[in-house]
């Protein structure tokens, strides 16, 4: 493990896009930005109708190009995730268009939107809400045909009392990858659901894990992050392209 860049700017999720190049959510900068085959940056969106973004959290980019990320409050809460800060716009999930840039407010006055990720055909759109009451949720919504808009909807699966999802990904089964946990051993690590929510396994850390990904030449390696550390473990799947 090396250095890539730092500092990071408070940078939190990141996602490649279909051309290899490093997209990245940062807190410090309140925008999402692309960084270049020559190592150079381009903003990707730092404002919305005119606003600030608040702090984006997470990224991923569809098979079309387009990217969506979540864009929670966290990062204004405190100098530690970000910068001190009124937020000038609802905590919503946006959508990047590929080739205009123009940003789209998909879903709006989401509780804390966090962890997001595609299914498989993209058909299906999850979304970790990390402040949805009475207990944290994972969300899943019906995609658009024309692939640019969600609706319908529903809870995929329920944290439970102390259950806290962060990251999502999808393997090639539409299986559910979330990192999970509270500082306890009872529930630190990465939860597994099947397409219909049905928890189906568990991997055990030794602490909280914020983010998954799929890496590796054959995309079957699981990298688990958590404050302290990077975990990987092989796994008898492939993750979702993009993801």
């Amino acid at each position: 493990v090396t250095t890539f860049r730092s500092p990071s700017n408070k940078a939190n999720g990141n996602t490649r896009d279909r051309q290899g190049r490093l997209v990245t959510c940062e807190h410090g900068g309140r925008r999402v930005i692309r960084t270049e085959y020559d190592g150079s940056i381009t903003v990707i969106a730092s404002h919305y109708q005119g606003k600030r973004l608040n702090s984006p959290n997470d990224v991923v980019v569809k098979s079309d190009g387009s990217i969506w990320f979540t864009d929670p409050a966290f990062g204004l809460l405190s100098h530690y995730e970000g910068t001190v800060a009124e937020p000038e716009l609802p905590q919503n999930v946006y959508r990047v268009d590929p080739d205009s840039f123009e940003i789209t407010a998909v879903a709006e006055g989401v509780a804390g939107p966090n962890g997001l990720c595609f299914s498989p055909d993209e058909t299906t759109f999850y979304l970790v809400e990390s402040r949805a009451t009475p207990h944290r949720l994972i969300a899943a919504y019906d995609v658009s045909a024309d692939g640019r808009s969600i609706a319908n909807r529903r809870v995929f699966a329920d944290a439970g009392p102390g259950g806290t999802p962060d990251g999502i990904r999808c393997d090639i089964d539409g299986n559910l990858w979330c990192g999970w946990g509270m500082g306890t051993p009872e529930l630190d690590g990465v939860m597994v659901f099947a397409p219909d929510g049905t928890a189906i396994g568990r991997i055990r850390l030794p602490e909280r894990c914020a983010n998954v990904c799929f890496g590796g030449r054959h995309r079957n390696r699981l990298f688990m992050a958590t404050g302290r550390g990077l975990y990987a473990l092989y796994v008898n799947t492939q993750g979702v392209a993009g993801g």
